[in-house]
């Protein structure tokens, strides 16, 4: 068994494999009293002292932290393909990433944009600087990527969803949105408030990098057109991409290169 594992790592080497290194780590929430756990790749290349660009990549409902590195063969390699590190976030299930008007024991909003964020430069050799910091998600996830992005834009440079729901409005009975704000039909202003549509006034030029993607057979197809649309109309410079795809981890897993490409290209263009 010791010859097998010298021979496959000298077969690696010999083919110039790179491999990033998978950590699942346990964070700690002072919003919500709890130890909450994270993925984190860092690249093959991290040993060699320098500081690295962070994007952090959300889940989606009824998903965790370990669903990128499980269900994605692209994602696995990115940290590599694209020299940055690369933190997956648990969002509990169906957190929408919000920091809930019902229940105070459900401070996503928090947890990843500050405490997470916090944590992971404490532990981590990264670039501590929103001009080196973004976030992306698929569905729930690419809500609350585009949520967190545009409300906390400084923290986070660049923001990017993937299938998102970004739109919630449509969707009242759907996902466990109800637990988290109360009934659309009792608590309107809340669904107005916290829909990623309708926080778009707090963009202003070239503040904030951002793409959007999804699949035209995607049931959110509607509301990322409609989010598309309202951005041209407010002439927000925006990244929209769209093909053929569903609601699907083939679709995402084809996404996320793109997402993280754009995130590089942010990370390497000259600031100002």
């Amino acid at each position: 068994m010791k010859t097998l594992y010298i021979a496959v790592l000298c077969l690696l080497a010999t083919l110039g494999v790179s491999a990033a290194k998978i950590d699942t780590v346990e964070t700690f929430s002072t919003s919500m009293n709890k130890t909450i756990k994270a993925v984190v790749l860092t690249p093959d290349s991290y040993s060699s002292g320098k500081e690295y660009p962070v994007v952090y990549v959300l889940h989606g409902y009824s998903g965790n932290y370990s669903d990128w590195v499980k269900k994605s063969a692209a994602f696995r390699t990115a940290a590599d393909t694209y020299q940055m590190i690369l933190v997956c976030p648990d969002g509990n299930f169906s957190s929408w990433y919000w920091d809930s008007p019902v229940d105070p024991a459900w401070k996503y909003e928090t947890y990843v944009s500050k405490e997470l964020v916090n944590w992971v430069d404490s532990k981590y050799k990264t670039i501590k600087n929103r001009s080196a910091r973004g976030i992306t998600g698929l569905s729930m996830g690419g809500h609350g990527a585009l949520y967190l992005g545009i409300r906390h834009q400084d923290v986070f440079g660049a923001a990017g969803s993937m299938s998102g729901g970004v739109d919630i409005r449509p969707f009242p009975n759907n996902w466990d949105m109800a637990k988290r704000l109360g009934t659309y039909a009792q608590n309107p202003e809340r669904w107005e408030q916290n829909t990623v549509i309708n926080q778009l006034h707090l963009i202003t030029p070239n503040s904030i990098a951002l793409i959007i993607d999804c699949g035209t057979d995607d049931f959110f197809f509607r509301v990322n057109n409609n989010l598309h649309e309202k951005m041209l109309e407010r002439n927000i410079v925006h990244d929209y991409i769209t093909r053929p795809g569903g609601h699907n981890w083939p679709y995402w897993n084809n996404a996320i290169s793109y997402q993280l490409l754009f995130m590089q290209q942010f990370f390497n263009k000259p600031k100002s």
